[in-house]
């Protein structure tokens, strides 16, 4: 994880957004939709948006078990 996240901080990305362990595709394609449609769609700031991503899935019964939603965290520049 260290090592896959420098690489993309080396190479110029000002912040990832990795999991901490393996996660389920679906929750993820979920996560993610919710995660990008904040961030873009809605102009909320990176860290923001992934959080009231999370919040979200915690709300839906079939995502609620914070396996679905809690591996993810940002690294970098988190505004």
């Amino acid at each position: 994880l260290v090592g896959l996240t420098r690489g993309f901080m080396y190479a110029g990305a000002a912040r990832v957004v990795v999991s901490l362990w393996n996660v389920n595709d679906k929750a993820t394609a979920d996560l993610m939709t919710k995660f990008y449609e904040r961030m873009l769609k809605r102009g909320e700031r990176p860290a923001a948006a992934l959080r009231a991503a999370q919040v979200e899935m915690w709300k839906q019964k079939a995502w609620q078990s914070p396996y679905y939603w809690a591996a993810f965290t940002m690294q970098g520049e988190w505004r």
